[in-house]
């Protein structure tokens, strides 16, 4: 099994109890190499940009959830769905299986698959025309909604109510369950979105427990800052978080992934963190040796996989942390393994986002990231010869 990898003698460790202040973790080794061009997509249609990729229950099969070749798939100038398949189903040879979805996601953004093999997708946007940039917006507002816009600004003061969708929003904003065939099994959320206590505005990932409870993150770079439980029928259980810094708030609460202990963690992004939770919502841990986090995936061996898609470019207060995927353990929080992001800041366009935003890894060890900027998906397999 490739999991020896993480015995790897010259592994980088990083005690979690350090990091607060804890200096960028640039120079783990890094033991992968990138499989060019290996998902191959139907004759006539290209990649959209992507952030929503996760492994199917037998640990071999990608689920992948795109942008209908664009980053979105509404045509705002029309008001008119694609009529593309979003969600994909790709065999280990790269090779498309399965596709569904099409009409029901504007922005698909994170993406979940539980144990029964259902794949849960979130819908980070509304069909709300947008507000003209520099005419005020409302509050809360990011210059597009379901952007990085802002990402790296000066902190604002919290909202004083509820931050909910624009008028004329009248879909999107909602999380789908699906069967491995396509069904739609279970909405969460009121199409167009809702605002607290209601739900969502800007879902931005989904994540099913063991027992069946439901998490979902919200807020992305606007809107509210919080995670929302849910019972495996869709009732809602409780909520925590708001915008700020201190445990248990959120300034983009970007990913969410559970360890065998049954531990949340959820990537707080603009703060530069991955914070842990019980399933209660009590604060455990933060953690902010991983970067930035964009995505973050932990395998049955509690491997930890994070993903930094904007230090040094979308975000200006991490500089210093260069971008990639960095991989580790969940159980003592040590950094082992870093793949760069093939784009450095020596370039003079070095400014949009890159490399992974989501990441996942099989049951054999590859490693997969979803990238928006790029539009496409990336496998990094194991270099012959390594440990």
């Amino acid at each position: 099994m490739r999991f020896a990898r993480f015995a790897f003698a010259a592994a980088l460790s990083v005690a979690p109890l350090a990091a607060q202040g804890v200096q960028p973790t640039n120079d783990a080794p890094n033991p992968d190499t990138t499989v060019k061009d290996f998902f191959k997509l139907p004759e006539g249609r290209t990649w959209g940009s992507t952030s929503a990729v996760d492994i199917d229950k037998d640990g071999k099969s990608i689920w992948v959830a795109e942008r209908c070749g664009q980053n979105s798939c509404l045509d705002r100038a029309t008001g008119k769905m694609s009529d593309l398949p979003t969600v994909l189903k790709f065999d280990p040879s790269g090779k498309v299986v399965k596709s569904f979805g099409a009409g029901l996601l504007i922005f698909p953004h994170g993406i979940h698959v539980d144990r029964d093999g259902n794949v849960w997708v979130t819908d980070g946007q509304d069909n709300a025309p947008l507000p003209q940039r520099g005419g005020g917006g409302g509050r809360g507002r990011s210059d597009e909604p379901g952007t990085t816009a802002g990402a790296g600004r000066a902190r604002a003061e919290a909202p004083s109510g509820p931050i909910g969708p624009r008028a004329g929003a009248t879909f999107g904003n909602q999380v789908f369950k699906f069967s491995p065939d396509g069904k739609v099994l279970l909405t969460l959320g009121k199409p167009g979105g809702a605002a607290a206590p209601d739900y969502f505005y800007q879902p931005n990932d989904v994540l099913v427990a063991p027992n069946g409870d439901i998490f979902v993150s919200e807020g992305h770079g606007a809107g509210n800052n919080r995670v929302l439980k849910f019972d495996k029928a869709g009732k809602f259980i409780k909520e925590w978080g708001k915008l700020g810094t201190a445990p248990g708030e959120f300034d983009q609460p970007h990913a969410l992934a559970m360890d065998s202990r049954g531990r949340l963690f959820v990537g707080d992004r603009n703060n530069n963190r991955v914070q842990i939770f019980d399933q209660d919502g009590k604060f455990i841990a933060e953690w902010k040796q991983f970067s930035r986090p964009s995505g973050v995936f932990i395998d049955k061996q509690d491997n930890i996989y994070v993903a930094d898609s904007e230090s040094e470019s979308v975000s200006r207060n991490h500089d210093g942390w260069r971008r990639g995927l960095r991989i580790g353990s969940a159980k003592d929080g040590t950094v082992k393994y870093f793949i760069p992001d093939p784009e450095t800041r020596k370039r003079p366009d070095f400014s949009g986002t890159s490399a992974a935003e989501g990441v996942a890894a099989d049951a054999q060890g590859n490693v997969y990231g979803a990238e928006v900027g790029p539009q496409r998906v990336m496998k990094y397999t194991r270099r012959s010869g390594t440990q």
